[in-house]
């Protein structure tokens, strides 16, 4: 997956906003205002920080040498995923899980109002 197709597969998710709150260099998803991925722009590679159960990020860390602990994160919570060798598939199930976890742990207001969208 390519950073375009990353984009545009986070921006389809309801409630999906993107942003540069860390300056130009740090493309930024959130959902209702939460992060749940984000990606250095200056960077050679193509990897992302996606949010992650903690057990799960341990398991995949272990079984793929190209995820690791979140780069200038909780490295309990976040994963840092080289995209350019993570197929098409886990990718997508890595963001599909990043999103889902954030909105698990929404507000009960934050989750009424993104159901109305």
């Amino acid at each position: 997956m390519d950073i375009e197709a990353f984009r545009l597969y986070c921006l389809a998710k309801k409630g999906v906003t993107e942003e540069l709150p860390f300056g130009p260099d740090t493309l930024v998803f959130k959902v209702m205002g939460k992060i749940f991925a984000l990606t250095g722009l200056d960077e050679e590679t193509f990897k992302v920080n996606l949010k992650c159960d903690p057990e799960r990020a341990i398991s995949l860390r272990e079984e793929h040498s190209f995820i690791v602990a979140g780069y200038h994160m909780n490295k309990k919570y976040w994963n840092t995923v080289n995209f350019e060798r993570a197929s098409s598939v886990l990718a997508q199930n890595l963001i599909d899980h990043s999103y889902q976890l954030v909105v698990d742990g929404l507000t009960k207001k934050l989750k009424a109002e993104l159901a109305t969208l």
